[in-house]
């Protein structure tokens, strides 16, 4: 007599065999959703497809529409894609995951790439799919791992390894290739339907797919210049300085060399404020306004501290305005979809009041703005404010490139500064530094340090946060006159020495543990870089403590 299991799927309990895989269960539930299944989640742990269930558990089973689905998801279309080109065009070419553009990758080629060519690249990741080739995992000792990588010229995932402390290390084998993934993968490639690929150039393309954000289709790409050449520069300046990946940045922190890099790297994002600076007084017999925007965690207060500072190097006067002091009144806050308050949304803020103050400022008039007691849920006026001939207003605020704000005012008049962490490396060519995984560490350890949040709270309150940038903040980037990239290339090592120790607080009952151990998994790859050389006006140290402009 087989011996027999219970599990709860969606409320429901069920009577299982002993060891049947996630992958069998799951065929019985696909009709319920949109996509395939491709992830499990057994009593709250994320759990690969082709694993038994071996005693009684809850099951959720998740597709491309969650977090760990569409993680998932990209991670099994980027190895379709690694096995097409090397099925292709051989095993020396290769391709680069750079970076997200525009709900996709940007990814580069080794070869000179047409659209021809990127139809038929296309053509061969679809017949991979439609014939369910298996993706099985393969657990060999990590010494092994490295003869492999080094036997088929793939040094720098030889050196990941060469960092993973772990004396054995998982793999995924598709076909007679292996490749190595931090996140997990699907158990075939039939589970990858949903993709295209947008050609931009000849070394590049995008590789698009549904998002968290956007789950009922696969976006159009629209081309964002601006983005594209900020990264393009970054990338550039990363290549020149020999540090494209996590292998090259711990093998310069294990020479004891790191010290050089964070000063050059400090030095370049100085000079690039103090240039911006010089471009803003040019205009100065036109610009009067200075509109400052970007996602959380991006720097933004030590960005325009130091901005306010070159400024005033040029004779210039900033006066600062927050757009957090023009929130409507607490009472009159709009609701989201949930019935709760939305402190994120344009309608959050008193427009009326905001649009007719800056205008009555510009005409030299002295204004009395307010203040915004958090605690009371209103706004105080205390604060009397006058621009005069070599005054300059700094307005920061997630709706500062909002168009919809200070339409009475003359475009001329304004210069628009996008800000965000553009993370410059991959760990290696397959796996990227998600820019958003780099401000969410930064996020982790201020949230904790100012607050005393608890890395619980920081990931509850994340996809709030995410959802709000995808809505308000990331639709205006390209409103931009100038885009400040705020991360720093040795930035992970140092937020690592910080950030590590919190997240092994997160127990293994919580609902945010995966998260946790996602992103430890993922710090484990680089060398931890003390941050006694970090200048006290670095934008890092808005985040880990003992910043000359906050602390």
């Amino acid at each position: 007599m087989l011996e027999t299991i219970e599990v709860t799927i969606q409320n429901k309990k069920y009577q299982l065999s002993k060891g049947v895989t996630l992958q069998e269960i799951a065929k019985e539930f696909q009709k319920e959703y949109k996509y395939p299944i491709i992830l499990a989640k057994v009593n709250n742990r994320l759990q690969e497809l082709n694993e038994p269930v071996k005693e009684n558990a809850e099951i959720e089973f998740l597709d491309l529409t969650s977090k760990e689905g569409n993680q998932c998801h990209i991670s099994g279309l980027s190895y379709i894609l690694v096995y097409a080109i090397k099925t292709l065009y051989g095993q020396k070419e290769n391709v680069i995951i750079q970076h997200s553009l525009d709900k996709g990758l940007y990814i580069e080629t080794t070869f000179r790439l047409t659209e021809v060519k990127l139809n038929t690249i296309k053509d061969k990741m679809n017949s991979i799919i439609e014939a369910d080739m298996p993706i099985t995992k393969v657990t060999i000792d990590r010494l092994e791992a490295i003869k492999y990588f080094e036997s088929i010229n793939d040094n720098t995932k030889a050196g990941v390894m060469k960092y993973n402390t772990d004396n054995y290390i998982t793999l995924y084998r598709l076909g007679n290739m292996y490749n190595y993934f931090y996140n997990l993968m699907p158990p075939s490639t039939n589970k990858m339907k949903a993709f295209d690929i947008t050609y931009i150039n000849d070394s590049g393309f995008i590789l698009r797919f549904p998002t968290i954000y956007i789950q009922d289709k696969i976006k159009e790409y629209e081309h964002h210049p601006n983005m594209f050449e900020v990264f393009k520069e970054y990338r550039s300046w990363a290549k020149i300085m020999h540090i494209q990946n996590s292998v090259d940045l711990n093998q310069l922190v294990s020479t004891g060399k790191i010290n050089d890099l964070i000063k050059i790297d400090e030095t370049l994002q100085n000079n690039r404020l103090l240039e911006l600076a010089k471009e803003i007084n040019n205009r100065k017999d036109k610009v009067k306004i200075v509109l400052i925007a970007g996602p959380s965690s991006s720097g933004k207060t030590t960005t325009s501290k130091k901005l306010c500072m070159d400024l005033q190097s040029f004779g210039l006067t900033p006066k600062v305005i927050s757009m957090d002091d023009y929130f409507v009144e607490r009472k009159q806050t709009p609701l989201d979809e949930y019935g709760k308050p939305d402190y994120e949304c344009l309608e959050a803020l008193d427009l009326k009041l905001f649009d007719k103050q800056i205008a009555s400022l510009l005409k030299g008039e002295i204004v009395t703005i307010p203040t915004f007691n958090f605690a009371l849920g209103e706004k105080e006026y205390k604060r009397k404010l006058q621009v005069e001939e070599k005054d300059i207003l700094i307005i920061e605020g997630i709706h500062a490139l909002d168009k919809k704000i200070l339409t009475n005012i003359d475009r001329n008049k304004k210069y628009k500064i996008y800000i965000s962490a553009l993370t410059e490396i991959n760990m290696d060519d397959h796996n990227r530094i998600s820019t958003t995984d780099n401000r969410l560490l930064r996020r982790i350890i201020r949230d904790n340090r100012t607050r005393g949040y608890s890395v619980e709270h920081t990931l509850k309150t994340w996809p709030s946060v995410r959802r709000g940038e995808e809505k308000y903040i990331f639709p205006f980037q390209d409103e931009a006159d100038y885009t400040v990239n705020s991360a720093l290339i040795y930035e992970i090592g140092v937020l690592k020495t910080y950030v590590e120790p919190l997240l092994y607080s997160v127990s293994n009952d919580s609902p945010y543990y995966e998260e946790a151990k996602r992103l430890i998994n993922f710090l484990r790859l680089f060398l931890p870089i003390p941050a006694d050389s970090i200048p006290e006006d670095s934008i890092l140290r808005e985040f880990i403590g003992k910043s000359y402009f906050s602390d």
